[in-house]
């Protein structure tokens, strides 16, 4: 089974009267409730990552509940959606990108499934399911020829603020080129639950800095609201190929 978890950008795909309660695991509740419908077909559940109303900060998110939720009802397969600020100079506003490598700058964010003993270790060489992110790619038929956009390394920062001008530079010596607060620790936590876990970003603003004007957060809103068709879209296309 497949599970795509939507971030704000793509919540409101779901109607409201289809929100049921958030499911119980032994780590808490979910952020919302896990919505099957014909969107993507029938074999897909959709998890709107903060909540029915999307006001969950991203560094409150309980990425363990959710996780745990869907490996419980037989997920095994995991799309998820995130909208970000582009650091690399070759990405545009409204670009999609696939990432294929993570740094976390996150702090204090339950992100283990592992307690103290025993020690439990895994290879995180490659956050992203490769198979999944060829999937993506092929789904996203975009014609434009630059390579950035099938990669990428994401910079998942805390929140709920922005960056600094500086954090910004750090971060684009540390080679990201996209900066977001979401990914963290959710594709560490699928790997841990073995889960293949890949993810589709929207560049909804320059980053920190890189304009002479500061970021226009309604703006970003702006370019995240017109993107929705597309994304699902994609979306629509990836699930046809899964198995």
């Amino acid at each position: 089974m497949q599970a795509i978890i939507l971030g704000t950008s793509l919540r409101s795909i779901i109607e409201d009267s289809l929100f049921g309660e958030p499911m119980d695991t032994p780590f808490g509740t979910t952020s919302s409730s896990l919505v099957q419908t014909e969107i993507f077909g029938p074999r897909v559940l959709l998890l709107a990552r903060h909540g029915k109303d999307g006001s969950t900060y991203a560094h409150k998110v309980n990425y363990r509940a959710n996780l745990w939720a869907l490996r419980d009802l037989g997920v095994n397969q995991i799309l998820a959606t995130a909208t970000v600020g582009g650091i690399n100079s070759q990405l545009n506003v409204g670009d999609i990108v696939i990432p294929d490598q993570i740094v976390d700058y996150t702090f204090g964010r339950d992100h283990t499934f592992f307690g103290d003993l025993p020690i439990k270790h895994f290879d995180f060489t490659y956050p992203f399911t490769d198979r999944l992110r060829q999937i993506l790619i092929q789904s996203r038929q975009d014609p434009k020829p630059n390579e950035i956009l099938n990669r990428g390394t994401y910079g998942c920062t805390h929140g709920p603020r922005l960056e600094t001008r500086a954090e910004i530079t750090r971060l684009k010596q540390d080679g990201c080129d996209l900066v977001g607060m979401t990914l963290m620790p959710e594709a560490s936590l699928a790997r841990e639950l073995e889960l293949e876990y890949a993810a589709v970003c929207l560049v909804v603003n320059a980053a920190a800095g890189l304009n002479s004007s500061e970021i226009d957060l309604k703006q970003a809103h702006a370019v995240a609201t017109s993107s929705i068709e597309v994304l699902r879209r994609l979306l629509g296309r990836a699930v046809q190929l899964l198995d």
